[in-house]
């Protein structure tokens, strides 16, 4: 991963979660290991010397109000707690950490968690790069927003009840602050970044104030339901029941094949002036593609290095 994207990736491996966490903790701070270190195969008595040299606070759960309490009693690293009394243990700290030092024994008590849980709301919000003042902008800032957190939406197989929005100027202007939210629920469950974003620029137009100079303004989706089971509405409102969500289909198959926003609502603007600065940006955010089936589509530094070859080329 650091070859491919230069980010450094470590990988710890247990016979519990606990025991997992302390395994990549350990292979960040072990050079020698090249990011992977597994406890599963090393012996009782090379596992508790690794686990002598970490400090109790390198357990997951253990905060520093704990670790305080722990030092207290004599447990100033790993093995220690490792090797505690399950009783005392219990009585004086309770069964969370009683089950921490059974995990420490490669006990495992904490549940793999193999499905993601749904999310109960989405949103999608930036500072802008500058002030903000006309209703314009808002409206393109709004939409970009409203799109922006539907395809999150769209994403996990989810459809919205609500949308909220709110609007800001920033609390350290000299001029007053203004800051407002409005929500409106759908009259039925959709998905279609269309109908999210008319809702959302009929709050806006409720919310909008002129001379205020806006800093902040974000989309906000919630009562979330799954995509499974939703029933056709009486008044076809809900995007299974028209044709907008095969559109909505082909705009994500078209912006993921491509890049992002290469199809995007016409409210959402071209210029986009009032977008986030980046100019502390890393150079490799934002080049890098994504995996496909283990593949990598384009490699960002291979790029760089062909484009220097290529400078060093024109100058000779």
């Amino acid at each position: 991963m650091t070859r491919w994207t230069g980010l450094p990736i470590c990988v710890g491996i247990g016979h519990s979660k606990t025991l997992a966490k302390l395994a990549n903790h350990y292979a960040k701070k072990q050079p020698q290991l090249n990011g992977v270190c597994d406890f599963t195969r090393m012996t009782d008595d090379a596992l508790d010397a690794v686990l002598e040299k970490l400090p109790v606070s390198a357990v997951w759960g253990i905060g520093r109000r704990l670790e305080n309490s722990l030092k207290a009693l004599g447990v100033e690293n790993v093995l220690r707690l490792k090797r505690a009394n399950l009783r005392r243990v219990r009585d004086r700290f309770g069964i969370t950490i009683q089950r921490t030092v059974q995990e420490l024994n490669g006990e495992p008590w904490l549940e793999l968690d193999e499905t993601r849980p749904i999310a109960k709301q989405v949103m999608s919000s930036r500072s802008f790069g500058q002030r903000v003042e006309s209703l314009q902008e808002l409206r393109e800032a709004i939409s970009y927003h409203a799109a922006n957190a539907t395809q999150r939406l769209r994403k996990q197989s989810l459809f919205a009840n609500a949308v909220s929005v709110f609007i800001q100027n920033s609390p350290f202007d000299e001029a007053e602050f203004y800051g407002r939210t409005e929500a409106v629920a759908l009259p039925a469950p959709t998905e279609c970044s269309l109908q999210i974003t008319n809702a959302a620029l009929w709050l806006l137009k409720k919310m909008y104030q002129p001379e205020v100079y806006y800093q902040k303004a974000g989309v906000m989706l919630s009562e979330l339901v799954p995509q499974e089971g939703q029933q056709i509405d009486l008044f076809t409102y809900s995007s299974c029941s028209n044709k907008s969500g095969r559109l909505m289909d082909a705009m994500d198959k078209i912006n993921v094949k491509y890049r992002r926003s290469t199809i995007h609502l016409a409210s959402e603007g071209i210029d986009r002036t009032w977008s986030m600065r980046r100019s502390f940006k890393s150079e490799l955010h934002g080049r890098m593609e994504r995996f496909a089936g283990g593949e990598i589509i384009r490699n960002a530094r291979a790029r760089k290095e062909r484009v220097t070859n290529n400078k060093g080329k024109g100058r000779n």
